[in-house]
């Protein structure tokens, strides 16, 4: 998974330097592809089917591809964040997560310009580079950073999100949006976050980043606290102490609407 990601980054980082030039399509409102993203998810399946043949794909671009072995997917995102991408932002991601009888056993997610590259395997820890991670200690709300996905044109949620804002801004120390769920899921694990949340993610957004909190001892749960992260695309994330928190205060925003 390392290798792959790594040889689709090559190409990402150069084509950063040139996003003028790239072809870009319109998939919907405010929503768009490039040729950037087709080469890198072309490279990741070409190199996971190498050495995995057996296992089938769970794709942004290209679909569905059934695994021979009937268990096996990859899930992968070429590039989280292509909208910071192609306005020549350096913040996105490749994710890549293996999910066997329908569960999550492995995730990677690497930032190529920082170079830190961010993996987990069930029952065996979470890490950047050769750190081990772990969630962040800190317990109380005011003392928290949280981060949270804004739908953007096109999207539904909009007045949800405004009433979760008020109902969070003035309690924690300060909400950011970068624009990369998975980066995002990868900082709670790193503590760089204390909690997050989003509504309508797909798979491949959030697959990778559900793996590396739960290894580094975090929470995650859909917004109804259960686990449907992956069916219902709704995901609240955070250490043990500031998930049940937060959780309680969107579900508090969310009856308000």
């Amino acid at each position: 998974m390392e290798r792959a990601a790594r040889k689709a980054a090559r190409n990402l980082l150069h084509d950063l330097g040139e996003v003028e030039q790239l072809q870009v399509s319109r998939k919907g409102p405010a929503d768009f592809v490039s040729t950037a993203d087709l080469q890198a998810e072309k490279t990741l399946r070409e190199e996971l089917s190498k050495a995995r043949p057996d296992f089938g794909f769970i794709l942004e671009e290209a679909g569905r591809v059934e695994a021979p072995d009937g268990d096996s997917y990859w899930i992968i995102d070429p590039l989280d964040g292509t909208t910071n991408f192609l306005h020549g932002i350096p913040h996105f991601a490749i994710s890549i997560a293996l999910m066997q009888r329908g569960e999550i056993q492995a995730g990677v997610i690497l930032e190529p310009v920082r170079d830190e590259l961010f993996y987990a395997e069930k029952g065996k820890g979470a890490f950047m580079n050769d750190r081990r991670l772990r969630v962040s200690g800190r317990t109380k709300m005011a003392d928290a950073l949280l981060a949270t996905g804004i739908p953007y044109m096109g999207k539904p949620g909009h007045d949800t999100l405004l009433a979760e804002l008020r109902a969070l801004t003035d309690s924690v120390s300060g909400i950011r949006r970068l624009g990369v769920a998975s980066l995002d899921l990868a900082y709670v694990a790193a503590g760089r976050f204390e909690g997050f949340w989003e509504r309508g993610l797909q798979q491949w957004d959030m697959a990778a980043g559900l793996i590396l909190i739960r290894e580094a001892g975090g929470l995650v749960t859909d917004i109804g606290g259960g686990r449907k992260m992956l069916e219902t695309g709704d995901v609240v994330a955070g250490n043990t102490s500031i998930h049940p928190l937060l959780l309680n205060a969107l579900k508090k925003a969310s009856a308000s609407t």
